[in-house]
C-alpha cells in the first residue's frame, strides 16, 4: 500500500516509465501538429481534414484511453475498503499499542495533513491551471464533462464543511455509499470502523475474513498491474485526444503543474522535514541530509516505500542510533500508512484540475480535500499508478470529472519518483523522534 512498488518497471530490463513517456510524447506531438495544421480559427467552419482528425480522436484514440482509465477505476471500491481495513486491523489490539503506537500514528496524521495543506497553498498561490485562458478552459471542461454538471451541483450541496459534513460521514447504507462515487467518506468510515472493531477480536477469530480481504486486495493490485501495461497506449490516446482538439495550451499548463508540484515536494522534503528532524530528532539539518543521501537516491530510483524499507531501517539504526525494536515497528508501518509526498501530490492535482476546468473550490471543499487526501494516501495501492484510482474518488467528491486525470497521467511517473522521497524521510524522522522520547522517559 505504498505509492509504487519495485515491480517490473523498476527491474533493469523494465522500461515501463520510458514507454509511458514515449506514449505521452507521441500523442502530444501528433495531436498538437494536427491541431496547428487543421484547427479552424475562432468562428470559422471546420475543414473536412479537421473533421477527420476529430473523428479519429473520438473513435480511436479516446476509446483506447478510456479502456485504460476504466480498468483503473473499476477496482476503486474493493481497493479502498480492503486497504484501509487491512491497515487498521493489522495494528493489533489498539489498547495495547501504548505510547509508541500513539505517537507514531499522531506523527503520520499530522505530517501527512501538513503535506497536503502545503500542496494546496502552493497551487492556490501559483495557480498553474489558470495559465490557460478561460475560453480554452471551457473547451476542456466540455471535453471531459460526462456527468460533470451533476457532480458539480452535488458538490455544491455536499462539500460545505460544517456539522452536516461530520454527520454524513457515517453512512446509513454502506452498499449505497460504495455504489455512489460522491459518498467516498461513508465507504472510508465503514472500512476504518470495521478495521478498528477487528482489533477487539482474537486474531484466529477474524483470520478468515482478513485472508479474504488480503486476497481481494492482491487481486485488485494484479488488475492494476494489467492496467499499467496498457498505460503507454492509453496515455498516447488520451493526450492525442486532448491536444488534437485543444492544441498545445494544455501542455503548457501541464508543465507549470509539474514545476509547482516538484517545488512543493522539495519544499516539504528539505524545509519541513529538515526542520522536524532538527526539532524532534535532534540532528542538525545539514548533517541529517548528508546521512540520508543513500536513502534519498534509493527512494527516488525505486519509487517504492516498500522497496526502500531495508535501506530506511539500516539508515535509522546505523546512522541515527534508533533501537531496532522501534525501527522494526515504526518504519514498516510508515511504509504502509505514512504518505506525505502522496498526499501533497493528491491535493496539488485536485486543485490544478479544478483550475483547468474553471471550477472554484471553496475553503470548505478544500478542507474536505485535505481529509480525503490523508485517508486515500493511506490506502494507495502498492503498484505503479496505485494512487490514481483513489485520487479519482477525491476528484468526484468535490465535483471534478475523474476523466480529467488523463491530463496528468503522462508526467505522473516523474512526480511519483519525487514523492517517494518525502514518504520515506518522514518515516525516518518519526522513528528518530519516537526513539528520542523513549530514551528521555527512561532517564
Amino acid at each position: 500500500m505504498t505509492d509504487s512498488t519495485g515491480t517490473e518497471e523498476n527491474k533493469p530490463h523494465g522500461n515501463l516509465a520510458g514507454r509511458i513517456l514515449f506514449g505521452l510524447l507521441v500523442g502530444a506531438v501528433a495531436g498538437s501538429l494536427l491541431n496547428w495544421k487543421f484547427a479552424p480559427a475562432a468562428g470559422a467552419a471546420a475543414s473536412p481534414e479537421y473533421e477527420r482528425v476529430r473523428w479519429f480522436a473520438d473513435n480511436v484514440a479516446s476509446p483506447v484511453g478510456q479502456v485504460f482509465l476504466r480498468m483503473l477505476f473499476m477496482v476503486v471500491v474493493p481497493l479502498v475498503f480492503c486497504s484501509l481495513f487491512l491497515g487498521v486491523s493489522g495494528l493489533g489490539d489498539l489498547r495495547k499499542l501504548g505510547k509508541i503506537g500513539a505517537r507514531t500514528l499522531a506523527w503520520f496524521g499530522i505530517t501527512t495533513g501538513l503535506a497536503v495543506v502545503l500542496g494546496l497553498v502552493l497551487m492556490n498561490t501559483f495557480e498553474p491551471g489558470k495559465k490557460i485562458d478561460r475560453a480554452k478552459a471551457e473547451e476542456i471542461r466540455k471535453e471531459f464533462k460526462g456527468e460533470a454538471d451533476k457532480k458539480v451541483e452535488a458538490a455544491k450541496e455536499g462539500t460545505g464543511f460544517g456539522i452536516s459534513t461530520f454527520v454524513n460521514i457515517v453512512p446509513k447504507n454502506v452498499v449505497r455509499s460504495a455504489a455512489d462515487d460522491r459518498d467516498t467518506l461513508g465507504l472510508i468510515f465503514f472500512a476504518l470502523i470495521l478495521g478498528a472493531a477487528a482489533t477487539a477480536f482474537a486474531p484466529e477469530r477474524i483470520k478468515p475474513f482478513v485472508d479474504v480481504c488480503q486476497i481481494l486486495y492482491d487481486l485488485c493490485v494484479k488488475v492494476l498491474g494489467y492496467a499499467m501495461k496498457l498505460a503507454p497506449y492509453g496515455v498516447a490516446g488520451l493526450v492525442f485526444n486532448v491536444t488534437a482538439k485543444l492544441g498545445i495550451d494544455v501542455l503548457v499548463a501541464l508543465g507549470y503543474y509539474v514545476l509547482v508540484a516538484m517545488f512543493g515536494l522539495a519544499l516539504h522534503q528539505y524545509l519541513v522535514l529538515g526542520l522536524l528532524a532538527r526539532w524532534f530528532g535532534g540532528w542538525p539539518i545539514a548533517d541529517f541530509f548528508r546521512r540520508i543521501k543513500v536513502l534519498t537516491v534509493t527512494a527516488f530510483s525505486t519509487s517504492s516505500s516498500n522497496a526502500t524499507l531495508p535501506t530506511t531501517i539500516n539508515t535509522a539504526v546505523n546512522e541515527f542510533n534508533v533501537p531496532k525494536p522501534i525501527a522494526g515497528f515504526v518504519l514498516p508501518l510508515g511504509a504502509t500508512m505514512n504518505m506525505n509526498g502522496t498526499a501533497l501530490f493528491e491535493g496539488a492535482v485536485v486543485l490544478f484540475l479544478a483550475q483547468v476546468a474553471g471550477i472554484e473550490l471553496s475553503l470548505g471543499s478544500q478542507a474536505v480535500v485535505v481529509c480525503l487526501a490523508v485517508l486515500t494516501a493511506i490506502g494507495a495501492a502498492g503498484v505503479p499508478g496505485g494512487s490514481l484510482p483513489l485520487l479519482a474518488l477525491v476528484l468526484t467528491q468535490v465535483g471534478i470529472p475523474a476523466d480529467m486525470l488523463a491530463l496528468i497521467l503522462g508526467v505522473d511517473r516523474l512526480v511519483d519518483m519525487a514523492r517517494t522521497v518525502p514518504n520515506v524521510t518522514s518515516d525516518l524522522v518519526c522513528a528518530m523522534w519516537v526513539a528520542k522520547k523513549e530514551r528521555a522517559e527512561k532517564t
